[in-house]
């Protein structure tokens, strides 16, 4: 049996390494290492996968957030409802703005932004929502879209671990994850469904003025060379990582596909052990699984982790400080006992191995580990 990885991002590199070197060389012969072709026909593509008007890319996942955010003439002290239960780089640019995080409870089945939380959380200084689709499916979007419009809130969409999931609208219409707010952004990070071999990341819209005030944003505010109408940033997308990002969104459906696979195979094995809560699907959006994440007992999370590790089998834990309980934010001066929900999920959360090489010997193989813990306990 292969070495188990959280990700196997080597095994993937060499089932479709002929295209990928070729891709890598084109560029370097090209020596058009910024802003070359290649990055608006990624954009091109990805903009048609995404069926939406407008892609423009950028250094990363991060910055994309920051991007979206700068885009919207905010004030500072305005209020954006995130969720609790995510990493640090969604509070992390509403903060750098001198924007306030205002940070909500998570769904306890789905993992993602609990909608009554958002509507309790809504104040005369909220500007927008921002929920993240997290560990691989959508948020509740269609209600999440009735309050922004209720209130006339903007939404922008984290998506950078469900990017190619849908959201399936009570009449049939789907939309891709990042497409129904006001912008959508994701991260490339090389661990992500569809991942460069750096950093890079991308922000959406279908409005069109919006489009090109982030697009002059991400270029130090220039709408013509030398010509800066906004405050701006550096953060580029290299072409090299362009090139690959081509090369691998061709295949993004298929990896999806094969998570999902995957992900049915830990349930058929893990759903009727006691003491194991599989991931929850909602009914409404279909499930990439960036992540495959368990809820465990607080006793057994830890010890599960460890025996995992002796048998050679890598775990994570996502995320183990709520946001809410972290340092940097003390200043926002919540109560611990205002997120139950958060506080229960970190205790609890543990997720396996996930990826679109990851073989039915190897899922065999973690699942009997995880089954011979349960006995001995």
């Amino acid at each position: 049996m292969q070495e188990i990885r959280m990700v196997d991002l080597k095994t993937q590199y060499i089932n479709i390494k002929d295209e990928i070197d070729m891709a890598i060389k084109s560029v370097i012969d090209s020596t058009a290492f910024i802003r070359g072709d290649e990055v608006g026909l990624f954009e091109d593509e990805l903009a048609n996968f995404l069926d939406v008007d407008n892609v423009i890319t950028c250094g990363n996942g991060t910055d994309a957030l920051q991007v979206a955010l700068m885009a919207l003439d905010l004030e500072p002290g305005d209020e954006i409802i995130t969720t609790d239960f995510t990493f640090i780089a969604t509070a992390e640019v509403i903060a750098l703005l001198g924007l306030k995080p205002v940070l909500v409870e998570a769904d306890p089945d789905t993992f993602n932004i609990s909608v009554s939380a958002v509507r309790e959380a809504i104040t005369e200084k909220t500007r927008a929502i921002l929920p993240v689709h997290l560990f691989g499916q959508c948020a509740a979007m269609e209600e999440l879209l009735d309050i922004a419009d209720q209130h006339r809130l903007y939404i922008i969409e984290d998506t950078a671990q469900a990017l190619g999931s849908e959201y399936i609208f009570p009449d049939g219409r789907k939309a891709k994850a990042g497409t129904m707010g006001t912008i959508g952004t994701t991260s490339f990070f090389p661990s992500k469904n569809l991942g460069c071999y750096g950093d890079g990341g991308a922000v959406f819209t279908s409005d069109k003025l919006l489009a090109e005030k982030i697009r002059s944003i991400v270029n130090h505010g220039m709408t013509k060379k030398y010509y800066h109408d906004y405050i701006g940033i550096n953060s580029r997308l290299d072409t090299i990582q362009a090139a690959i990002l081509r090369v691998k969104l061709k295949y993004l459906d298929n990896y999806n596909i094969a998570r999902a696979g995957a992900a049915s195979k830990y349930y058929a094995a893990l759903s009727l052990i006691n003491g194991i809560k599989c991931p929850g699907q909602s009914s409404f959006s279909t499930h990439i699984f960036h992540q495959y994440t368990l809820q465990l007992d607080p006793d057994n999370r830890n010890p599960l982790k460890d025996f995992l590790a002796l048998n050679s089998i890598p775990s994570m834990i996502y995320y183990p400080v709520p946001l809410h309980r972290q340092k940097a934010y003390k200043y926002l001066k919540l109560s611990d006992h205002n997120y139950p929900v958060t506080n229960r999920l970190s205790e609890r959360v543990l997720s396996l191995p996930m990826h679109t090489e990851l073989g039915d010997d190897q899922i065999d193989y973690i699942s009997s580990r995880i089954l011979e813990f349960f006995k001995k306990i």
